[in-house]
């Protein structure tokens, strides 16, 4: 007797010729790591669940407030009174929705010391983040160990999302060779998002990864696309001619920056202070008008040639024009990043 599962859960998905019984079985046995599980990482791991995938880990540094509840789909208030994890509560919701997925929650900080490890044992690697360090780590991990990855990003009422099978198609690097530095881009609690937006872009994503997982990759999507769902905008913009032209540093040269701690950020917890310090090792000299704009709906922000300080939700932030932050208010440097990661960008 067969000790397959019952793929009668699955008998709408498995009439579309795209996946059929096979393309269900190769689903069935294969491995995703999702990194973060905020807004699109939650409509990722609900639709990949819910279509069948074997094992998903879902990765993930933060808890779960309030105003994430307007786009996180996986979590409700009972969540937030209970303080849990987003990828503890995450889990909880997703085994209920299929007892069949194996589901592994880890709530820990992506970095260069263990993208390897969280990615390694993975057939795909899913972006579910906020920021463009943890997509560069992403990058640089899925470029070396030859996996296959999908970009994805909200802000506003706009998002972008492109596929990238290394040495196949441009990597983010080709596209974006170097992203936002701090206080120069709007983040989520500047410029807001709206929850359909991030349904829109998870949902190319989560069709991308169903094509590669079901042995279907020539159907992938070789383009970024950008919509705006407030303006009634649709782009696909053609990036394949990158991948022989750019002589991107990470996949035509195999410089892995981020993995080697070349760029990205460092944290301090400061003895006695209750702060900690954030520094980014490349960052330019920040826009203090710039953005100080950006935060003023959020409260009074003052500053000068030397630095900007503001206060929210019962932090201090001090930044200093090289980009690096004192934040009063936690010892938790996981924390920390977040907030900055919030406030003053990636």
């Amino acid at each position: 007797m067969s000790n397959e599962p019952s793929l009668e859960r699955y008998s709408r998905q498995m009439r579309f010729p795209g996946v059929g019984v096979e393309g269900q079985r190769r689903l069935a046995a294969s491995r995703v790591t999702l990194c973060g599980c905020g807004a699109l990482g939650t409509v990722l791991a609900n639709a990949l669940v819910r279509a069948g995938v074997g094992f998903l880990r879902v990765i993930d540094r933060d808890f779960i407030e309030t105003h994430n509840l307007q786009r996180q789909v996986l979590f409700d208030e009972a969540d937030v009174t209970a303080n849990l994890p987003k990828a503890e509560a995450a889990a909880r919701k997703l085994r209920l929705i299929n007892s069949e997925v194996a589901i592994e929650p880890v709530v820990t900080d992506i970095d260069r010391t263990n993208i390897l490890e969280l990615t390694g044992d993975a057939d795909l690697i899913l972006d579910g983040t906020d920021n463009f360090e943890v997509r560069y780590l992403i990058n640089d991990a899925a470029v070396k160990l030859g996996k296959p990855w999908v970009y994805g990003g909200c802000i506003g009422s706009h998002g972008q999302t492109m596929t990238i099978l290394p040495g196949k198609t441009p990597c983010l690097r080709c596209v974006i060779p170097a992203g936002p530095g701090p206080g120069e881009g709007a983040t989520c609690e500047t410029a807001g998002v709206l929850g359909p937006t991030v349904n829109i872009i998870a949902s190319y994503q989560s069709t991308e990864a169903l094509k590669i997982l079901t042995g279907h990759a020539d159907a992938i999507n070789r383009d970024l696309i950008y919509l705006d769902v407030w303006e009634n905008v649709f782009k696909k913009f053609s990036i394949s001619k990158l991948l022989e032209k750019a002589n991107c540093v990470c996949c035509r040269q195999r410089k892995f920056e981020w993995l080697d701690g070349q760029h990205g950020s460092q944290t301090t917890s400061l003895c006695g202070r209750n702060a900690v310090q954030v520094s980014h090792r490349a960052a330019a000299k920040l826009d203090f008008e710039g953005i100080a704009k950006q935060l003023r709906s959020l409260g009074e922000v003052s500053f000068n040639r030397f630095m900007l300080r503001f206060q929210v939700d019962g932090f201090e932030f001090t930044v200093f024009p090289d980009g690096r932050a004192i934040i009063k208010g936690t010892n938790d440097v996981d924390k920390a990043r977040t907030l900055y990661a919030k406030y003053i960008g990636h």
